[in-house]
């Protein structure tokens, strides 16, 4: 008998990390199967999580891809499936079937100049991509990181972006001034424009909510970059993983096989539903 495709595999959290408290948390899960046998993935798929009696959940897969310890997932507590994993605790069981979708083109980025321009939960997408490109460096050119949070307290990753700093460029920014910050005050798409990011050789990734998307691609056209040089991930609901459901599609497009990751110039020949 075929492997169902609806039957999750078994993982056990071994780890929670708060990452950001107050009225939308966020935490990250760091997971091992109970088999050891798991998937391989690319950066930029998701994967489905169910938590028992609750439900299940699409979500990206943050770690990279070169990390073989733990399958990682930040999640923001939005609705009753996000809300029943941020209850969970260190050692509870949950179910994960994937991986599910596209994923970024790193093959054919090889030798150009990478940049992630992430908001809010926006950077988990981002997050392995961020680190497969740092930990084969001698394949891609200069790395450059924007992201920003509403407010300081908003970042995710904190720690891990300050070590980050000692290895390629981070720019960070809020949106309103607060006391004892000295770096970039204003929109993402506002850094974007400041830092001057030249579309020579240069691929720019984005992701985040759907109106700083937006501004972002603005801001990069407005910098001379092309369609097909500026990359994102199209969040639509997702159900089934597998094309079936039809809650995620956008035209003919479904984005749990077709998607997430779109360039500019294939997003832009979609139906405008998103």
């Amino acid at each position: 008998m075929g492997h169902n495709v609806y039957l999750p595999k078994l993982a056990r959290i071994v780890e929670i990390k708060e990452e950001v408290s107050g009225v939308r948390p966020i935490k990250t899960f760091r997971t091992n199967f109970l088999d050891g046998d798991g998937f391989l993935y690319r950066c930029g798929q998701c994967a489905m999580l169910s938590v028992f009696g609750r439900g299940e959940v699409m979500i990206s897969i943050s770690s990279s891809p070169l990390v073989k310890d733990y399958l990682q997932f930040s999640v923001l507590k939005m609705g009753r499936v996000t809300s029943a994993l941020h209850d969970m605790e260190v050692g509870g069981v949950l179910g994960i079937r994937g991986p599910y979708g596209n994923s970024f083109p790193l093959d054919e980025w090889k030798g150009k100049n990478i940049i992630f321009a992430g908001g809010g939960i926006g950077l988990a997408p981002m997050w392995g991509l961020v680190h497969m490109t740092l930990g084969n460096k001698k394949d891609y050119g200069d790395l450059t990181l924007i992201y920003g949070s509403r407010t300081s307290k908003d970042i995710v990753f904190k720690e891990e972006l300050e070590e980050l700093k000692k290895r390629m460029p981070v720019h960070l920014s809020i949106d309103v001034p607060e006391p004892g910050w000295s770096e970039f005050v204003g929109f993402v798409a506002q850094n974007v424009l400041d830092k001057k990011l030249s579309p020579h050789n240069a691929i720019a990734i984005t992701c985040g909510p759907p109106i700083m998307i937006k501004t972002v691609i603005k801001a990069l056209k407005d910098l001379k970059f092309e369609d097909e040089q500026i990359y994102t991930t199209v969040e639509n609901k997702m159900k089934c993983g597998i094309g079936k459901c039809g809650r995620c599609n956008i035209g003919r497009h479904y984005v749990c096989k077709d998607g997430p990751v779109y360039s500019w110039a294939e997003l832009k020949k979609l139906p405008q539903e998103y």
